[in-house]
């Protein structure tokens, strides 16, 4: 089980995760298009040059969206009960068609849970482009199964 039981993470643990993503036009269009967001600095190159930014914007929960799936590997396959929240979430910086997003993951907390078998762990994401630029920031809630409290019908 690639995922990390409850016991294996420390407070203060730096998860550096491997898997990067270059978001692409198609992917921005795409997950406007199934979350319902016409938002024009999203989908409208004319009217994003009028703009700040000169250019079209990467809707910034595909961002959130990516980070989050991009951890899942190194933390929470397997042994993720549930996600209770995502929370003081910035995004910092821009991010453009062609980027290229890396996460890291630190452990801020954790503590035992009074459900049998169950942990609830605080992990802080950070996440960067190609050139090093933070771009997106956030906290997140798990339940994380533990070692001794077996599988107990947990979602994968």
């Amino acid at each position: 089980m690639p995922g990390k039981w409850f016991e294996d993470l420390e407070v203060g643990q730096v998860i550096h995760h491997d898997k990067g993503r270059t978001i692409t036009e198609a992917d921005n269009v795409l997950f406007c298009a199934l979350t319902m967001n016409d938002q024009p600095l999203h989908l409208d190159a004319e009217y994003a040059k009028t703009t700040q930014f000169g250019q079209r914007v990467v809707n910034g929960l595909l961002t959130l969206s990516l980070s989050v799936g991009m951890s899942v590997g190194d933390l929470t396959a397997g042994t993720l009960v549930a996600n209770l929240g995502y929370y003081d979430v910035e995004h910092t910086k821009p991010v453009f068609h062609g980027d290229t997003i890396r996460v890291r993951s630190e452990v801020v907390s954790k503590r035992p849970t009074s459900k049998p078998g169950q942990g609830l762990v605080e992990i802080r994401h950070v996440v960067t482009k190609q050139d090093g630029t933070e771009v997106l920031t956030y906290k997140r809630r798990a339940l994380l199964r533990t070692k001794a409290g077996g599988s107990g019908g947990a979602a994968p």
